[in-house]
């Protein structure tokens, strides 16, 4: 059923919620892993234009990416990782279609109210914008 699971990483203490989940649905669909990390500061969001070296929120967020591939590497899960630069919600969805992903994995936080339309845009791009199934799973 499904064959390449996009995992969206926060580089947070949330995705620890999300990767027994992801480990498994690898497992049992025998389903590759795409870690996807967006890195939105300034330098990110601006890198292809003005051809700028990685900033050091990039290089830490490409560290993370590899540590956590490495990981669910030892549990026997095949594992790509992917760093995007720019608009997270746009850069996951260009990521779900480049990379023929059919399922997407993200975590939720459960505001409320205004926290939800200021912290909330990502999912919901996301999953009103999204053509694959969205699983989502409660941050801790």
């Amino acid at each position: 059923m499904y064959k390449k699971i996009l995992v969206a990483l926060e580089n947070s203490r949330a995705d620890q919620a999300l990767i027994p989940h992801v480990i498994e649905l690898a497992r049992q669909f025998k389903a590759e892993l795409l870690l996807v990390h967006v890195a939105d500061g300034w330098a990110a969001r601006n890198y292809d234009r003005l051809h700028l070296a990685e900033s050091e929120e990039m290089k830490e967020d490409r560290a993370y990416l590899e540590r956590v591939a490495a990981e669910l590497r030892q549990s026997g899960a095949t594992v790509s990782i992917y760093l995007g630069m720019g608009d997270p919600p746009t850069e996951i969805l260009k990521t779900i279609a480049r990379e023929h992903c059919d399922l997407v994995a993200m975590t939720m936080h459960g505001h409320r109210f205004l926290a939800d339309v200021l912290l909330g845009s990502t999912i919901r791009a996301v999953r009103h914008k999204c053509t694959v199934p969205v699983f989502l799973v409660r941050a801790k």
